[in-house]
């Protein structure tokens, strides 16, 4: 369908002679028009300005911008409307928003680059109408199908191991060929729910499925290129990231997400059998990405080190399956007032017990550290000189770090 976009995104540039996008609701581009001729890179350069250049360039508007643009109505407008230049928010020219809506549903925006030339009469408009018309309509059907894809990745996400098999048969029979794989799943978390949330194609390249799974994040199915390439999921989870509902719909900035969001990978998977351990690796990466910041802002199971046993523990903030609160020998030691110390131990094991290193990295005096050990084994009844003493308390911070973050 992408290409029916470009097609019709190249009709509205060549009818005005101005340059057009295409965006979806999200402000997530979908389609431009050239700019300027091929000999022609300075008129080019003059069409645009720092909004539309980083429409085409990162495929998506600062939550700024947006907020800006709402302001004059668009959401809820059903006919072009005008938005006049403003320097200050990065928009040096004029544009029409011509809205995209199908059954009353608003799917996008077309936007023409104009300063005024062209009124909201003018009877060319009444043809990008119609363009916006047939483009609601194959959003409205691309929207459609990726709710059903998305219904059938939830159950699948969801569904006891004994109850798998219907789901993994219904979603095989949608995806067709490529539910042979090779597959990837993404997790983002957190995640702003709403009405409609259906990401997949246009909004993320390679994306054929996703859902929201509540109080955990977002799932994505990405399709790969070979069994060991994850650079397709990679680029979808960092484009997720900058969606306005990473980190809870509170508005995207950049990599990273709104509120400290995460991205996983999950091993990659041949056919969709896998695709619910995936899941389960690939949120366990998110929440270790959101926890460890050397591990993100877009994480790999494979890569997390110990947060592949650690994740498993944590259901919620603060609480881990294996005891219903956080382990006995650091309970103490996370209270509010002894951050301090809690960071020291966690620094200190970190780095193998060698005091020189650790006393480095916190910018202190060796006879510091050796005074805050001391306190940490007060508080926590452990012997830092016993191995096992030692592998208790790192593994306590550690999940008590997940489970915080």
């Amino acid at each position: 369908m992408r290409e029916n976009y470009q097609a019709l995104i190249d009709e509205v540039t060549a009818l005005l002679g101005t340059p057009a996008t295409l965006e979806n609701r999200d402000f997530g581009l979908i389609a431009f028009g050239a700019h300027g001729g091929d000999d022609d890179g300075e008129a080019a350069a003059l069409l645009m300005d720092p909004v539309r250049t980083r429409s085409i360039l990162q495929r998506r508007s600062t939550a700024r911008v947006r907020a800006w643009f709402e302001s004059f109505g668009i959401t809820r407008a059903v006919e072009p409307v005008r938005i006049p230049p403003d320097p200050s928010a990065g928009v040096l020219r004029g544009r029409i928003c011509v809205p995209v809506r199908h059954g009353g549903v608003l799917h996008g925006y077309i936007w023409l680059l104009d300063d005024g030339a062209l009124e909201l009469g003018d009877p060319r408009l009444a043809d990008v109408r119609a363009a916006a018309d047939r483009i609601g309509a194959l959003l409205a059907a691309e929207s459609r199908a990726g709710a059903r894809l998305g219904e059938l990745l939830y159950a699948l996400l969801t569904a006891a191991p004994g109850r798998r098999a219907g789901a993994e048969a219904e979603l095989a029979g949608e995806l067709g060929a490529v539910a042979a794989g090779p597959l990837a799943v993404v997790a983002v978390t957190p995640w702003g729910e709403k009405d409609g949330d259906v990401v997949g194609p246009p909004g993320v390249s390679g994306a054929v499925a996703a859902c929201a799974v509540p109080g955990e994040g977002l799932a994505v199915l990405v399709r790969l290129f070979s069994p060991g390439g994850l650079d397709p999921a990679r680029t979808a989870a960092e484009r997720l990231l900058r969606s306005p509902r990473a980190g809870g719909g509170a508005g995207g900035r950049g990599p990273g997400g709104a509120d400290g969001a995460g991205a996983g990978i999950g091993a990659p998977c041949e056919g969709l059998a896998g695709v619910p351990d995936a899941w389960r690796q690939a949120l366990s990466a998110a929440r270790a990405a959101r926890a460890e910041r050397r591990l993100g802002p877009v994480a790999r199971w494979d890569r997390i080190g110990p947060y592949r046993m650690l994740a498993a523990l944590v259901t919620s903030p603060g609480v881990s399956t294996a005891a219903g609160l956080p382990d006995a020998a650091v309970r103490a030691l996370l209270a509010p007032g002894h951050r301090e110390l809690a960071r020291t131990a966690e620094v200190f094991l970190d780095c193998a017990g060698q005091a020189g290193r650790t006393a480095t990295a916190l910018g202190i005096h060796r006879q510091t550290l050796y005074y805050r050990l001391a306190r940490v084994e007060q508080l926590t009844g452990l012997d830092l000189d016993d191995g096992e003493d030692r592998l208790l308390l790192h593994m306590a911070l550690k999940t008590a770090r997940l489970a915080r973050d």
